[in-house]
């Protein structure tokens, strides 16, 4: 594959820069991810060690191969929506989350070195205030209703 400049390829192609940003909401954020994390949900993924001890400078950049956020970034649609890496920092700004909300989707001391993929959805989705019923719940509506 021959690299080009953007300006190169502005001679042989029209190109739309401003395509690569579609604008989603921070529900649509979160909900494509709790998504993404559905797709497999007995996946194990790695956490992130002890991120409420982490000096701010350090948390910005902690990341880890096949974490939550990872599968997020593996994502075309986040990244077109503007998911620039898979770091902590960049996931805290893009999903407009707090500390102890990331904390509580992907920190160590809540799972150890691995969590399900399921049981992050599960966090995400408690940050959007959406949770399912369990299965208990949607069987008695099944036959009670």
């Amino acid at each position: 594959m021959k690299h080009q400049t953007l300006e190169q390829l502005q001679n042989i192609a029209d190109i739309d820069q401003a395509f690569p940003h579609r604008v989603m909401s921070r529900s649509e954020r979160l909900e494509r991810w709790v998504e993404l994390l559905e797709l497999s949900p007995h996946r194990r993924l790695a956490t992130l060690y002890q991120t409420e001890h982490q000096p701010t400078s350090v948390l910005s950049l902690l990341r880890s191969d096949n974490s939550p956020i990872s599968v997020a970034f593996e994502d075309p649609i986040l990244r077109a929506a503007g998911l620039e890496n898979d770091t902590y920092g960049q996931a805290k700004k893009f999903f407009s989350l707090t500390d102890g909300e990331l904390h509580n989707v992907l920190c160590y001391c809540h799972f150890g070195a691995t969590v399900s993929a399921a049981t992050a959805a599960h966090y995400v989705r408690g940050i959007l205030g959406v949770d399912r019923p369990g299965l208990f719940a949607r069987l008695r509506a099944l036959f009670t209703s």
